[in-house]
């Protein structure tokens, strides 16, 4: 990586990209309801996720994704990533320190672009899977 800039030539099948953490509150999920317009209760509300059979409110699942696919841009660049694809695997509560990886799985040449494709997961700091997927990126080449 030269200038901060991932370049196609500099990537091999097992780089993985710089962890992130992040540290859920319950601010976080009022924030993030804000903005996205996900008022359901299960998120913001102790009594009603309770009544509902939870221990606690829970992180909204694009939240998660989110988080996940910040670290993936920060990794690939902004504009690069070709397609992001997840599956939500478990929830995240309050409290939690929640874990990024991203691992190249391919690189490959297709027509003018060069890609690679790589295994992401968001996990807690006990290693508990909450979102597991696959991501590609289009790459620069120093040509």
């Amino acid at each position: 990586m030269s200038n901060g800039v991932l370049h196609f030539e500099d990537v091999t099948v097992g780089d993985t990209a710089p962890v992130r953490h992040h540290a859920l509150t319950r601010t976080d999920l009022v924030v993030y309801a804000g903005a996205s317009g996900d008022f359901n209760p299960m998120h913001h509300d102790e009594v009603k996720a309770k009544e509902a059979g939870q221990p606690s409110v829970f992180g909204h699942g694009m939240f998660s994704m989110g988080l996940l696919g910040t670290a993936l841009t920060d990794y690939v660049g902004i504009g690069n990533v070709r397609a992001f694809g997840v599956r939500f695997a478990k929830q995240t509560w309050p409290g939690e320190d929640l874990v990024t990886s991203i691992v190249v799985t391919s690189t490959r040449i297709d027509g003018d672009d060069h890609l690679i494709d790589l295994d992401v997961s968001l996990a807690n700091a006990d290693g508990e899977q909450k979102v597991v997927g696959t991501a590609t990126a289009v790459l620069p080449t120093r040509d």
